[in-house]
This record gives C-alpha cells, structure tokens and sequence, in this order.
C-alpha cells in the first residue's frame, strides 16, 4: 500500500504469491473506469505489473544484496473488455534467480521478460503484459 498508494486506491491486491507465481485481482469501479464503461488500461498495468515486480521484490529481498529493479520496456494487448473482477497472474518467477545471479557475479545489469495475463471472471483474456526487468547491483 505505501509503495504502490494508487494502484491500492484503484482495488489492486495481491492475492498469491511464490517464487514461481503471483496472482493479482482488482475489479472494475468507478474510480478505475474509463469513458466506455470499463477499467481503464493503466489501471490493468498496474495490476499486471505488481505481479511481475512482486516476485522481483521478494527475490532481490532473499538474496540479501542491494539490488536495483526497474521496468526498461512494456507492451500491452487488449482483446475485451475490462468488466467485473479481473485476475493477473505471472509464472514468470523462474527468470528472476539467474538475472540476479548474473548481476552479483559481473557487476553487469541484467534484463528479462516477464508476462501477466489478465482473464475475467468467465476466464476469458481481457489483456496480457510484457514487461522488461532490468536489475543491477548497487555500487
């Protein structure tokens, strides 16, 4: 909540999360609407996001180094619209432990793709986010 004050106003939660997975849920309102009745594609990044970064976080946290994260690059597909409860989940997690690996032993940023997928209550994908991570020891 106070990393992340906005995507937590707009009903972003964590729901699941592992080393290997994290879910996030946040469901359409009116604070996180866009002009045609449906949840405003920044919000979904938020949420999609948090379940990448969320793996990240607690991967850098276990390695017990300063390590420096950040999103270099994103792309995003919409194929329907964001209505009632949508779940994001990453089983992306498996790529974090060799880029922070990488970074410890050169001193050299490192970056990888990570992927979220938004489905709706039906189960039906309303959208789906690629994220570049890029992490780096602190010097």
């Amino acid at each position: 909540m106070f990393k992340l004050p906005s995507a937590w106003l707009c009903g972003v939660r964590v729901k699941e999360i592992s080393e290997k997975t994290c879910t996030t849920t946040v469901k359409h309102k009116w604070i996180n609407q866009n002009p045609f009745n449906s949840m405003f594609w920044a919000v979904q990044g938020m949420a999609a996001e948090l379940s990448t970064g969320a793996m990240v976080i607690n991967q850098i946290r276990e390695s017990g180094k300063k390590i420096s994260m950040l999103v270099a690059n994103n792309k995003a597909s919409f194929t329907k619209k964001a209505t009632g409860k949508i779940t994001f989940t990453c089983k992306d997690g498996h790529k974090i432990a060799d880029a922070i690996e990488k970074t410890i032993a050169t001193g050299e940023g490192q970056t990888f793709w990570m992927q979220s997928v938004g489905v709706n209550e039906d189960g039906v994908v309303v959208s789906t986010f690629d994220f570049e991570w890029t992490v780096r020891v602190k010097s």
